[in-house]
C-alpha cells in the first residue's frame, strides 16, 4: 500500500496549482475550475506565468465550504 502524505496547509506560504491540488486531495483541472469560478484568489505577477496561491485563501475557502451529509 502507498501512503501519500498531504502538504499542511499555512496561512503565510505560498503554493503552487500543482501543491495547492495535492493539499486539497483534488486533481489540477478541479482546483482550476475552483480559481476560474472565483472560489480561489490567486496571485501571479507581471510577465510570469506561474500562479501562486496563498494558504490564506485556501484556508478562507475551506471555511466557507458548506458539507451536506451524506455527500
Amino acid at each position: 500500500m502507498i501512503q501519500v502524505s498531504k502538504l499542511r496547509i499555512e496561512p503565510g506560504s505560498v503554493y503552487s496549482r500543482q501543491e495547492a491540488a495535492e493539499a486539497l486531495g483534488i486533481s489540477l483541472s478541479t482546483l482550476k475550475r475552483l480559481i476560474k469560478k472565483g472560489h480561489l484568489k490567486v496571485s501571479k505577477p507581471d510577465g510570469m506565468r506561474r500562479v501562486f496561491i496563498t494558504g490564506e485563501s485556501i484556508l478562507g475557502m475551506l471555511e466557507d465550504t458548506v458539507v451536506e451529509r451524506g455527500a
